[in-house]
């Protein structure tokens, strides 16, 4: 009974995600950015915590007729697709033509029978919208530069290059990891002295991102040079 409980709880603490997104877009509507975006923080710490809190449980083995993976892409879409679009659309960084563009592209994305790899790449650009439009946000992006980097990144999702998962990407485990850790603090520092947070920590945070890049085409080039699927 215990097991089931958990179970249920962990499935409950996925759901929470879209009651949080649909007050961050009410929030959004109200002018108020800076709850907006800290109810989106508190999507992306569900989403990455959910998943071990489900392994422990084991909930696949406890409830096998609730499909959580399912239930996860569902919280996920809306989340970090459907909010954060609307969420930037309200606040002036991208016009209201454009909003289809990751709707449309992220909605083909989560598709995708290959949409994540098992050996944990994400195939095509990942539906990273949240933080990017938190970047762009904090930093002031003028509308044009934020429109062609939203439209890019669309087009993006369609291109099928591997993106690994960084947290149970095998090479360079260290440094990943050493960088996810500088990236988390900075995240934190920003979200809590909003709506004025100061933009050298949003620029340090940014060194995390080129990392992350730079790795992504690293791990393109070399699997195509060995013809390796692993890394």
């Amino acid at each position: 009974m215990g097991r089931t409980v958990a179970a249920w709880a962990v499935h409950l603490y996925t759901a929470l995600g879209v009651p949080l997104g649909t007050w961050a877009v009410y929030a959004a509507f109200a002018g108020d950015f800076r709850t907006a975006w800290l109810l989106l923080a508190v999507t992306v710490f569900i989403d990455a915590t959910d998943g071990a809190l489900a392994r422990l449980v084991r909930v696949r083995e406890v409830i096998p007729w609730v499909d959580g993976g399912m239930l996860d892409n569902i919280v996920d879409y809306f989340c970090w697709v459907v909010v954060p679009a609307i969420v930037l659309e309200r606040a002036g960084l991208l016009p209201l033509w454009a909003m289809p563009a990751p709707l449309l592209a992220s909605g083909y994305g989560f598709a995708q029978v290959q949409a994540k790899t098992a050996d944990n790449y994400f195939v095509g650009f990942p539906s990273y919208w949240s933080l990017i439009g938190f970047y762009l946000y904090v930093l002031d992006a003028p509308l044009w530069f934020s429109t062609a980097l939203l439209l890019f990144l669309s087009v993006m999702v369609f291109v099928p290059i591997r993106y690994p998962y960084p947290t149970k990407l095998k090479a360079f485990r260290t440094v990943t990891l050493a960088f996810s850790a500088v990236y988390g603090v900075c995240m934190l520092v920003l979200i809590f002295n909003l709506p004025d947070p100061p933009k050298w920590v949003a620029w340090v945070s940014l060194s995390f991102a080129l990392y992350y890049g730079l790795l992504t085409i690293w791990l393109w080039w070399r699997r195509r040079a060995d013809g390796s699927q692993s890394a």
